[in-house]
């Protein structure tokens, strides 16, 4: 039983350390100046991960936000400014990428959804609770009563 034991936790042991292996991936990029660098860290914190949703760029290790990174770091080695790599990933993967879309007909209902799922709740929680009020509220019969307290006295047997 030792014997299994101390296997098995050898077993897990490797399996542990080489998927902390496969986990560790730099990138290292070089730069003209600090300014692209800057850039560069600004818009990997920005830009969404396609594939991964609620992460950037910068946190994601998915292989296509990898490619993402590199095209926007060869973007910008190549002189392209903040705007032309914003534009050229929305054109690619849609507002989508950007934690703050524009305010456009296509994204009207992301930006006004939320109020309008609100007021409506509100006005239904409203609605209900006058209606309530309204109705009477029925009293029990003291026979009502009776066999209900019978009920619950015969399901303590």
């Amino acid at each position: 039983m030792k014997f299994l034991a101390t296997r098995l936790l050898l077993i897990l042991g490797f399996c542990f350390f080489t998927l902390q292996a496969n986990a560790v991936k730099i990138e290292f990029h070089t730069f003209e100046n600090k300014q692209q660098e800057q850039l560069y860290l600004q818009l990997i914190a920005e830009l969404r991960c396609v594939k991964c949703q609620n992460q950037n760029l910068a946190e994601s290790n998915a292989e296509l936000a990898k490619d993402m990174r590199e095209k926007a770091y060869d973007m910008i080695i190549k002189g392209g400014s903040r705007q032309d790599v914003v534009k050229y990933m929305t054109d690619r993967y849609g507002n989508f990428v950007l934690y703050k879309p524009p305010f456009i007909a296509k994204t009207l209902l992301l930006w006004v959804g939320p109020a309008v799922f609100l007021i409506l709740s509100l006005f239904f929680l409203i609605k209900l609770i006058k209606k309530q009020q309204k109705e009477p509220i029925e009293m029990l019969s003291d026979t009502d009563r009776d066999s209900v307290r019978e009920l619950l006295n015969s399901k303590k047997d």
